[in-house]
């Protein structure tokens, strides 16, 4: 039984992988589980020294399930890295001590995440915990959240102090990009939970989307990075609006 496995989700990430797996060869084992990716990412994250499988994605929430299930008789702990995330020395030796201690289900990490390469720690991106380390058989994610994924535990979670380091997007056209994926995710688990827009909702929930993330969430200490940051996402709020009109029309004209 090992101690601690890493598990890096990819699909498609051949410019980032080999640098990944190097960051987290500390740990016992280093598993890729890929969605049949079509570039080179297999065969790089093989050279790098991890061990790779694949399946067919389904959604984020499915994929972890699924590593976990993998390595369910085969490992104490598991910590999720995604593959433009980096391991730092400080953080490996953090995990390493904080397995031994007992009574845990999980914990959490802080991100450093750098935006169009600037590291932004305004706006929601700081400190963006993230629940990743995971002991076996005591986490799971909730299938019901199959983007922005959730862990359910079965017992207490702690708070890690060092940070991976996250190269989140390189320029603006990959913002976008990713957003567009997650739009239809989002509208989708708010039309589940029955939430119909209003027409104030087009104006309103945008506004304050900004106002929560330049404000509150300090977006203005990135100066104008955070305000052009917390402007995409309002606009990304309405478009998510739009997207849950659509939705409910459809059911409408059936």
């Amino acid at each position: 039984m090992k101690s601690l496995v890493v598990i890096i989700l990819t699909y498609n990430e051949a410019t980032h992988i080999a640098d990944c797996v190097e960051s987290a060869l500390f740990a016992d084992e280093v598993i890729v589980f890929d969605s049949y990716s079509q570039d080179e990412t297999a065969s790089l994250a093989e050279y790098a020294g991890a061990t790779v499988l694949q399946r067919k994605f389904d959604n984020f929430a499915g994929q972890r399930n699924a590593a976990l299930e993998v390595v369910r008789d085969r490992a104490e702990w598991v910590l999720f890295v995604d593959a433009d995330e980096r391991v730092t020395p400080e953080l490996a030796q953090e995990t390493l001590e904080v397995i031994q201690k007992p009574g845990y289900a999980a914990w959490r990490i802080p991100r450093h995440n750098y935006l169009f390469g600037k590291l932004t720690r305004g706006a929601g991106w700081y400190p963006d915990y993230q629940t990743r380390l995971l002991r076996v058989g005591s986490a799971r994610y909730n299938p019901d959240r199959p983007v922005h994924e959730t862990a359910i535990l079965d017992g207490p979670e702690g708070t890690m102090q060092h940070h991976f380091i996250h190269y989140n997007y390189e320029d603006v056209a990959q913002f976008r990009a990713k957003q567009n994926k997650y739009l239809r995710y989002d509208a989708q688990m708010m039309f589940n939970q029955g939430i119909k827009p209003k027409p104030q909702n087009y104006v309103l929930q945008p506004l304050r989307h900004f106002r929560w993330r330049f404000f509150t969430l300090k977006g203005y200490r990135d100066g104008l990075h955070g305000f052009r940051l917390s402007a995409m996402m309002a606009w990304y709020e309405f478009r998510k609006y739009v997207a849950l009109s659509y939705l409910c029309k459809e059911v409408d004209n059936r």
